[in-house]
């Protein structure tokens, strides 16, 4: 086996260079530029959060909100980023997969992206809830906020199986 990339960050071009399949090469810059928005945010967020809670007491729930925070970034990004590093790992290694496997991780990441977008759209509070005629949009309203986790722990499960049975 040679050494064909050096961590995580040099799997992106070796992926996107290796794979012949143009699906998985859009995935490849789709959910790298998602997986910055997302730490980018979550960033953000966090910064905001260490402001507002700077006066309080050191321990207890405030640092348990603020681990919060980069608990929730990384199971945001990090399967934004995983079809990609397994694509990579695949072709560094050689081994023999499914042809299709390539595009099947690029659908598993983009349904991890639209599962992201429904959990949004479910967990978001009322006040930010645009009256609608919709009916889709009016069910997922509808569904109780604590239920947006649900889309991505069915799409992270998808993935999952994909790499188990493809892979």
């Amino acid at each position: 086996m040679t050494e064909a990339y050096r961590g995580a960050i040099g799997a992106f071009p070796y992926a996107f260079s290796e794979s012949d399949s143009w699906f998985f090469r859009v995935y490849g810059v789709v959910g790298t530029l998602a997986a910055v928005i997302v730490a980018l945010v979550v960033g953000m967020a966090l910064v905001v959060e260490l402001a507002r809670t700077a006066e309080l007491t050191r321990g207890g729930l405030v640092s348990f909100s603020r681990s919060l925070f980069v608990f929730l970034g990384f199971t945001a990004a990090g399967p934004l980023v995983a079809p990609v590093l397994l694509v990579a790992r695949r072709h560094r290694r050689g081994t023999a997969v499914h042809r299709l496997y390539d595009q099947a991780m690029a659908a598993c990441g983009y349904l991890f992206l639209a599962s992201i977008y429904l959990a949004l759209v479910i967990s978001a509070p009322p006040a930010f809830q645009e009256p609608t005629t919709s009916p889709v949009l009016g069910a997922l309203y509808a569904v109780h906020p604590v239920a947006g986790v649900l889309p991505p722990i069915a799409a992270f499960g998808v993935m999952v199986l994909v790499h188990r049975r493809l892979g």
